[in-house]
């Protein structure tokens, strides 16, 4: 082997990629080396790992500390690899599968089913709630309101439980065993989403409106409690109170 091949390798402290901190070369040195993004990216990652388990070594506290790494270039680089990946994956899938274009509009002629874009499914199928909207025999068997009114304060009351829901779960927890009831919210809510979003295209569904009409609430109970149901049972075993100990944040020694 060469002076030259011999003067390429690092000599590192057992990872083979991260040299020690009296060789670590500069970002101009490693610019230099035009080795690709990838080798960069691993090198950083490596050190980061290594920084980490030297700090978590050298802390005299029972537990661990909270530790991080600078934005640049720990992060940067980091976000940067992310990026680049999912924006290929884009592109790829673009090149790959590219969409369907329909014929141009017709102004002359209705079409049989009127639709939103697929992510307000969820607002059109509240616009539907209809038969919730209650006959009131004082009036003679009328309705208080329209069914599209009704629709619309439906989307006001969902939207503002969405919105209220940050300042009702105050925990600190960062995992869903940590807090069963309140996963069992958000899992319920995501159900929900779906299946009002399916009853927005009942029409499109090859099975009977008023059964689907009825799964559209029952299926977020059920969700809700199996959810909250395996949520409970795990958490013996996850031990919650050590866990709840680890992750607290501590102030620096």
């Amino acid at each position: 082997m060469s002076d030259n091949d011999n003067s390429e390798e690092v000599r590192t402290d057992g990872t083979g990629i991260v040299p020690p901190d009296d060789e670590t070369p500069t970002w101009s040195e490693r610019k230099a080396r035009k080795q690709g993004l990838a080798r960069l990216t691993y090198e950083y990652f490596e050190r980061s790992r290594r920084e980490d388990q030297d700090l978590r070594q050298q802390s005299s506290y029972v537990e661990r500390d909270v530790l991080a790494f600078p934005t640049w270039p720990h992060e940067m680089i980091r976000n940067l690899a992310l990026t680049s990946f999912f924006v290929g994956m884009i592109i790829f899938l673009s090149a790959a599968l590219p969409p369907h274009i329909g014929p141009p509009a017709d102004s002359s002629s209705t079409p049989a089913i009127i639709l939103p874009d697929w992510y307000l499914y969820w607002s059109f199928g509240l616009l539907k709630l209809g038969p919730l909207n209650p006959e009131i025999s004082l009036l003679g068997g009328q309705k208080l309101m329209a069914d599209r009114t009704y629709g619309v304060i439906a989307n006001l009351v969902v939207v503002g439980f969405v919105a209220i829901v940050p300042f009702l779960n105050k925990g600190s927890a960062r995992r869903p065993v940590e807090q069963p009831f309140w996963s069992a919210v958000g899992v319920s809510g995501i159900v929900f989403a779906f299946t009002i979003a399916a009853l927005s295209v009942k029409n499109l569904i090859p099975m009977d409106s008023h059964l689907i009409f009825d799964l559209t609430f029952i299926l977020p109970v059920l969700a809700a409690f199996l959810s909250y149901a395996v949520l409970r049972t795990m958490r013996e075993g996850y031990m919650f109170n050590l866990n709840r100990r680890y992750y607290r944040l501590r102030p620096p020694k």
